[in-house]
């Protein structure tokens, strides 16, 4: 118990550190508010959980000693956010009243976005791989810890990503004229290109 709540904290600060993911959730929180932005962060989470599966079984261990699979995925990934990043600055700077229905092809894409967010990300399968064993004991049946472990890992992030959801969302009324959006608009795509570039830089 003492090693699974070291675990839980663990888990906690890597999830709150900025990065792509929770940028993606505070864009979608200020461009349509927090409960549409859950969309976003199901995919996310839905993102980590294959990213999880992947880093136990031997694709995993493919990425780990294969220099060329990592570098392929790596420049995906960072094309993939360079990509969102220039799609975030060039969109139009208005954001969506909170009370208005979100439509079914807008939901499916937040929550592509979310789970592209994740599976592009080659460092995320390192993670895994490197932190899951630290919390695993070798005596027990594996296959419960590693599905205790990931479940405990997701739940982590819907909630932490909630939270950051309803802070911006609060935010919204203060930054919802078209400066202030152009704005956010341009600094959340600036700030994902240079994620981009900074994966693209980036070693394993």
């Amino acid at each position: 118990m003492d090693s699974y709540l070291i675990f839980v904290l663990v888990a906690c600060a890597a999830i709150a550190t900025p990065g792509p993911a929770v940028l993606l959730t505070l864009s979608n929180s200020l461009k349509h508010g927090g409960r549409k932005a859950l969309w976003g962060i199901l995919g996310v989470a839905s993102g980590i959980l294959v990213v999880s599966a992947i880093s136990a079984t031997s694709v995993g261990v493919i990425l780990a000693t294969s220099a060329l699979a990592f570098t392929i995925l790596k420049y995906v990934g960072a094309a993939y956010l360079i990509y969102m990043g220039i799609k975030m600055w060039r969109s139009l700077p208005n954001f969506q009243p909170s009370d208005l229905p979100i439509r079914q092809g807008r939901r499916h894409r937040l929550y592509l976005q979310g789970l592209s967010i994740s599976l592009m990300n080659p460092k995320a399968i390192f993670f895994f791989m490197t932190l899951f064993p630290q919390f695993i004991d070798v005596n027990a049946p594996y296959a419960g810890q590693f599905v205790l472990l990931t479940l405990t890992f997701c739940t982590c992030l819907i909630l932490i990503h909630s939270l950051y959801a309803v802070l911006a969302s609060r935010a919204r009324g203060k930054l919802s004229s078209p400066a202030s959006a152009k704005n956010i608009n341009r600094v959340s795509g600036s700030l994902f290109v240079l994620f981009g570039f900074g994966l693209a830089a980036s070693s394993r």
